[in-house]
């Protein structure tokens, strides 16, 4: 959990703040689910392990503070999925608990009788739990009720109730900053996406594709099974919200103005090339949730996922725009 009020880095990158404003029309958060808990939120398909799903959508509902999508964020934090995690300060599994801390929250989720910290649905039960039993800490406390779980998560419910909210500290607030924002391409949308909001709409394509294999050259017809290359799944999302991109992806690199890192949006067409100072030589392209995030289509033998963007081979961005995206040719290539 990389607390028991021992800071460690995040590292999940920046989270910006107009991303809550371009998903607002996307999410319903229905309310008064039995137990008091705000309404269920799906998930995205393929945005979590499948042997997971079902744990996070149990215990995601367990208080008004979470969700599964926020859980599944969290979690995704914490260890990247890897049950078997280990961190330098001794937290442990999935969700990175500290052992005097697991003494106290560990929760049988699998039914077999007994907390494992290394059993996944011990590990997704117990951090719910945790995470309910630091918002009932800081209930009093001004402001959002899940923010403030959050730096309590991060830094301790005393540091948040002396600070009146989430603390001045930067590692805590990058750490809410950063989950808030991954909990948005977590949790499935519902409903339709007004056509002020393609960027949020692509996204929702991009989502629905989470988990798929890649295919070289493919475009998600039926053809292809529904499978993309990268630049095929960029185009197709786009394409779901009425804007035609180039086929290949250093043509995409020109369907708009590029954004610098710090002013990347979501819905932001994101780029990797062989050589930095030559976006001829672009090689990939994703499409970025926020975060630090993209959903891509990686290579031949991966699936579509959710990977960082921040890496050597990134060479920038492109915001898509009507004027600049219709205003290119169509190339033949893959």
């Amino acid at each position: 959990m990389r607390k028991w009020w021992v800071g460690v880095g995040v590292g999940i990158g920046m989270c910006l703040s107009l991303l809550g404003l371009l998903f607002f029309a996307m999410f319903s958060m229905a309310t008064n689910l039995g137990g008091g808990a705000r309404g269920a939120v799906g998930l995205a398909k393929g945005a979590v392990p499948v042997a997971y799903q079902p744990f996070l959508e149990k215990w995601g509902n367990l208080c008004e503070a979470i969700t599964p999508a926020l859980l599944a964020a969290q979690l995704y934090t914490e260890s990247n999925w890897k049950p078997d995690a280990k961190s330098p300060a001794g937290a442990l599994g999935l969700a990175q608990f500290i052992p005097e801390t697991w003494a106290r929250y560990g929760v049988d989720g699998n039914g077999d009788g007994r907390p494992n910290i290394w059993e996944p649905a011990d590990a997704i039960a117990s951090a719910a739990t945790y995470d309910c039993a630091l918002a009932k800490d800081v209930k009093g406390v001004p402001g959002d009720a899940t923010n403030n779980m959050l730096a309590a998560y991060n830094a301790g419910p005393y540091r948040v109730i002396q600070a009146s909210g989430v603390p001045s500290i930067t590692e805590t607030q990058g750490y809410v900053k950063s989950i808030r924002s991954l909990e948005k391409s977590f949790a499935r949308p519902v409903g339709r996406v007004a056509p002020s909001q393609q960027a949020a709409g692509a996204i929702y394509f991009a989502q629905a594709q989470l988990g798929k294999p890649y295919l070289w050259g493919g475009d998600g017809g039926k053809e292809d099974g529904g499978r993309f290359d990268c630049s095929g799944l960029t185009k197709a999302a786009y394409a779901s919200v009425g804007i035609e991109l180039p086929r290949v992806a250093n043509d995409q690199w020109n369907a708009g103005p590029h954004p610098k890192r710090d002013e990347l949006m979501p819905g932001d067409l994101v780029f990797f090339a062989h050589n930095l100072n030559d976006p001829r030589s672009i090689h990939h392209v994703g499409l970025y949730v926020g975060g630090g995030y993209m959903i891509n289509a990686p290579h031949t033998g991966a699936v579509n996922r959710f990977d960082k963007i921040d890496t050597p081979d990134y060479i920038g961005a492109t915001r898509v725009t009507d004027a600049g995206a219709k205003a290119l040719p169509r190339p033949n290539g893959v």
